[in-house]
């Protein structure tokens, strides 16, 4: 086992200009906490606070427009009071000399009418619902709304929020900003021919359908330099309903034209226990694939323990590994794979909602000794 003189995780990564002090990043997590008004709480200036440990942290997604809103509780981007909640975050963050960058994220066909019903029904790219239920503002499980087809005047709006968002962010004091377009989310939604049936020129061939994703890339670029953007995606990934029936290819065209505008990172969610074609070698194989196509910072996501994510950085898999239940469990998670410590298990039942109790609470290292 590695010593932590010798191991690759704890070791500085540049990011464009950026020092990272190590290579342990905090994963964006919902954690559904936020105040009236979808504001960051007090209470997550001191959640961001303990992980400031963290080389890099990418906040929990913000939607970058009450349109885009699709979970309670979830903090937003986009009204001055949001922007002074993020001020305190990032001011909370830098004075323990980590990074943060801020997740711009937009729900589309998986909100619901009920959190903006002013704005009626949830956009996608095209009119196709999402099977299952989701959580309604009132608490409720209901179906999944059929979306309206974005029009072109949605789909400049988006781009201007998403603009809009990146400002905000930079006013805050974030060091950069991170575009969700994962997890069956909006941008997600374009890129998969499950959800997208377009004939226009945001439809069809790979070029069309990656087409919104890029402009969103761009109008963020008019704001932060290249290489403090980011972007996540989620190729092997089902959720909230998303697939493409010719998945491998259509993520290499994604990341091979990411590559080309030089992003600051890549973020993969790659497979945890769902294999791709039906086996852990293929999942991996494809993994490694993808690394291949893009020769910026590659962050990888899903499922390591400090032992995989400490080899796959060693085997150069990836740059920098975001850890999620570990690190919302283990709040000073880089000392803990420093010595070689246990971790504090996780409790499930506290992810989502709720107050201190599994957010804030967690032992640092000493406090559990």
């Amino acid at each position: 086992m590695a010593t932590a003189a010798a191991k690759k995780i704890l070791t500085p990564l540049q990011l464009g200009s950026l020092t990272l002090k190590n290579r342990v990043v905090l994963a964006p997590l919902t954690r559904n906490r936020a105040s009236a008004g979808d504001v960051p709480s007090d209470l997550s200036v001191t959640y961001y606070e303990q992980r400031s440990s963290a080389g890099l942290i990418i906040t929990e997604a913000s939607q970058v427009t009450n349109h885009g809103k699709g979970y309670p509780s979830t903090p937003g981007n986009y009204s001055d009071a949001q922007v002074e909640g993020w001020k305190k975050v990032v001011s909370a963050v830098h004075a323990k000399d980590s990074k943060i960058f801020l997740q711009l994220w937009h729900c589309g066909r998986v909100t619901h009418s009920s959190y903006h019903p002013e704005a009626g029904l949830p956009i996608g790219p095209s009119a196709v619902p999402a099977a299952g239920t989701t959580l309604t503002a009132h608490f409720k499980n209901e179906p999944f709304e059929t979306p309206r087809e974005a029009t072109h005047e949605d789909i400049k709006n988006v781009i201007e929020a998403f603009r809009k968002g990146a400002e905000n962010a930079k006013k805050a004091g974030f060091d950069g900003v991170e575009v969700h377009s994962a997890n069956g989310y909006l941008l997600d939604q374009f890129l998969e021919d499950k959800t997208n049936k377009r004939t226009d020129e945001y439809g069809g061939s790979f070029e069309n359908r990656t087409r919104l994703l890029l402009q969103v890339v761009d109008a963020v670029n008019t704001v932060f330099p290249i290489e403090r953007v980011g972007v996540r995606l989620s190729p092997f990934s089902s959720f909230n309903d998303i697939a493409d029936s010719d998945w491998k290819n259509l993520f290499a065209y994604v990341i091979t034209q990411l590559d080309k505008r030089k992003i600051g990172y890549l973020h993969v969610i790659e497979p945890r226990w769902i294999a791709a074609e039906g086996s852990a070698e293929a999942a991996n194989d494809n993994t490694s694939h993808f690394r291949k196509l893009f020769s910026g910072v590659y962050i990888a996501a899903g499922g390591f323990s400090p032992a995989s994510g400490e080899a796959a950085v060693q085997s150069g898999a990836a740059d920098a590994i975001a850890y999620g239940r570990h690190f919302i469990a283990n709040p000073d998670l880089p000392t803990r794979i420093a010595k070689d410590a246990p971790l504090n298990p996780y409790d499930r039942t506290t992810f989502y909602g709720g107050d201190a109790k599994g957010y804030t609470d967690y032992p640092f290292l000493a406090e559990s000794a």
